[in-house]
């Protein structure tokens, strides 16, 4: 599933293909679930003609701000892409959702699991007031994730992919994080120490700031892996030091990578650098 530095890359992508200002003149839909909100025949009505005043990302969902006042938000959950076409390109059977606009180009949604979804809302709070804070805002300080940290009684990595905690974390990055602050993902959240939540806070932002850099992680070349709107991978697999890296050496001390299931999730440790 996309995170925030993929999902970051997908919008930046989209503004420099020159979509802020453009005009969508039409939409088709060939799976009307992946229209989560409203149903897919008003979607059709409502998004016709509407301008795009700018583009934007709140934690995983990508958040197209159009003129009404209405908003798009796209969440590309596992094997979701967006693609920027010329019209004469043949549409595949995995592209469920199609927007025409003014200046002939067609933004294509891409699917394979068909776990993706689009909602158009006048309020996007209604959809994403649950997200917590943005983990590379300025306003997210070692304070504020000391305080969450401090009122909660959970398990660690689940608690940060909790999107209510802090916005736009995976399993990815949670993992990366981790073994970057040396902090082993079963320990209660409440049994940090000031100093570990201060590593864990430097940490999960040079991990973000790393994946943005690179383009994202892509894992590999089949269809559920991560593609930017121009069908780039991302840079991000050669920097992993933890994730899919089972068996292999630790890149810090040397001893090997143990993959492990943490809240039904599978997670990648050094057991010397992250002893629980």
């Amino acid at each position: 599933m996309p995170e925030l530095p993929e999902v970051q890359t997908i919008v930046n992508d989209l503004k420099t293909a020159g979509l802020i200002g453009a005009v969508i003149t039409g939409a088709q839909v060939f799976w009307p679930r992946t229209i989560f909100k409203p149903s897919s025949k008003i979607f059709c009505v409502r998004i016709k003609q509407k301008k795009v005043a700018d583009i934007r990302r709140r934690g995983k969902y990508i958040v197209f701000d159009l003129s009404g006042p209405e908003h798009l938000l796209i969440h590309l959950r596992m094997t979701g892409r967006l693609h920027w076409v010329a019209p004469d390109q043949p549409r595949t059977k995995h592209e469920h959702v199609i927007l025409h606009f003014q200046n002939q180009y067609q933004l294509r949604f891409h699917d394979t699991r068909k776990f993706g979804r689009f909602y158009l809302v006048r309020d996007p709070e209604e959809i994403i007031g649950h997200l917590g804070p943005e983990p590379l805002a300025s306003s997210f300080t070692a304070r504020v994730l000391a305080d969450g940290i401090n009122l909660r009684k959970r398990m660690l990595k689940p608690l940060l992919l909790d999107q209510s905690f802090i916005a736009g974390l995976g399993n990815i990055y949670v993992d990366e994080a981790l073994w970057e602050a040396e902090i082993h993902p079963c320990r209660m959240a409440s049994s940090l120490s000031s100093v570990e939540i201060k590593a864990l806070h430097r940490a999960i932002r040079k991990v973000l700031k790393q994946g943005l850099k690179n383009l994202g992680t892509t894992l590999g070349a089949g269809q559920p892996n991560f593609y930017s709107v121009a069908k780039r991978k991302g840079r991000n697999r050669d920097q992993l030091k933890v994730f899919r890296r089972t068996d292999l050496p630790c890149r810090r001390c040397s001893s090997i990578i143990e993959r492990m299931v943490v809240g039904q999730r599978g997670t990648h440790i050094c057991p010397q650098c992250q002893r629980e």
